[in-house]
């Protein structure tokens, strides 16, 4: 093969390698949870509930995770938008809990109710 043909392809080729080409999540960033009726994902949902209603002393009832993402940090933090009842009516709301499962440490962090 021609040496200068090597080089040249070898110089298109590379970049694919080097960047976006990857298809892994990288640190920090957020990537979609395919499947939310996972019975991990729905602890985490049911989680966010029971220690808002804590915080907030209120009475809301989870219902079931909607939509989520998941980032790594020193653990994973978990933005789900679920659903839950407040009495006879039904909300959605976006919650963040941050987990370090080798700790057996949860903590939300954010919890508000999603104008729909």
């Amino acid at each position: 093969m021609n040496p200068t043909l090597l080089v040249l392809v070898s110089l298109l080729i590379l970049p694919l390698f080097a960047t976006g080409a990857r298809t892994e999540a990288l640190a920090g960033e957020w990537t979609p949870i395919k499947n939310v009726k996972d019975p991990h994902v729905v602890e985490i949902g049911q989680f966010a509930v029971d220690e808002n209603n804590k915080n907030q002393k209120v009475d809301l009832k989870f219902e079931r995770v909607i939509s989520g993402e998941s980032q790594v940090v020193s653990g994973i933090n978990y933005r789900l938008t679920l659903t839950a009842k407040d009495g006879a009516v039904e909300n959605k709301y976006e919650a963040v809990v941050w987990e370090k499962p080798w700790e057996k440490f949860k903590k939300l962090t954010s919890f508000k109710v999603v104008n729909c």
